[in-house]
């Protein structure tokens, strides 16, 4: 199930890199398939900030979630990339770029999904208010990252991180992972409840996923 739902994403996108990249991370990486199980049944739109080349929403529409997506990324080319795949294969969908630091008129679920370690401390409390903020009664904030602790997981996710912007994949500044309270706080404080999960499956990185409720009805 999950090789052929790669293949039918995969195939969308223009280049050889892009559908050799998609197959390998969705057969990899479990936080799909996990952001999904949470998201199906919802009927909000969804705010998917950091979107990159537009992986999630396409896995979300392949997956039965049809409310409306909006993703948004600095990454202009992988805007692009995921504008194409819309166009072609997708409704529903809007992909932009924009500064995530923005607050932005949007109310829903929020996915803020390997995102906050590429900026300093302030404004990971900035983007953690904007989720906040655009997140509805009955929504729910979903983050998935890597906190800073101190095994082995953590320095294989620092390296690997490291490498990939290195090699300009990932564009961001230096890294800065939080800490499990600074991304639990912000939500806590506002009476939101928390789950937190191991997100790693089989890979050795150090990632988590934090699923935050906001009550009400949706």
């Amino acid at each position: 199930m999950t090789g052929e739902l790669a293949k039918r994403i995969a195939r969308h996108y223009p280049s050889r890199f892009l559908k050799s990249y998609v197959r390998f991370k969705v057969a990899a990486d479990p936080l799909y398939a996990a952001v999904a199980g949470l998201l199906t049944a919802s009927s909000l739109p969804l705010l998917d900030v950091g979107c990159g080349a537009g992986l999630l929403s396409f896995y979300l529409r392949e997956s039965g979630f049809h409310p409306a997506i909006e993703g948004i990324d600095h990454d202009e080319k992988k805007v692009v990339a995921a504008q194409v795949v819309a166009q072609h294969a997708y409704s529903g969908l809007t992909f932009r770029r924009a500064d995530a630091l923005t607050p932005l008129a949007f109310s829903g679920n929020v996915t803020l999904l390997d995102v906050l370690h590429y900026f300093p401390a302030a404004a990971q409390e900035a983007l953690l208010r904007n989720a906040i903020a655009a997140t509805a009664p009955g929504g729910v904030v979903i983050i998935r990252e890597c906190p800073r602790e101190s095994n082995w997981r953590y320095w294989s996710t620092y390296a690997e991180e490291s490498l990939a912007m290195a090699f300009q994949w990932l564009k961001g500044g230096v890294l800065n992972f939080p800490t499990r309270e600074q991304i639990l706080a912000p939500f806590l404080d506002r009476g939101f409840t928390a789950e937190v999960m191991p997100m790693w499956g089989s890979t050795p990185f150090n990632n988590y996923l934090f699923v935050f409720r906001r009550e009400g009805f949706a």
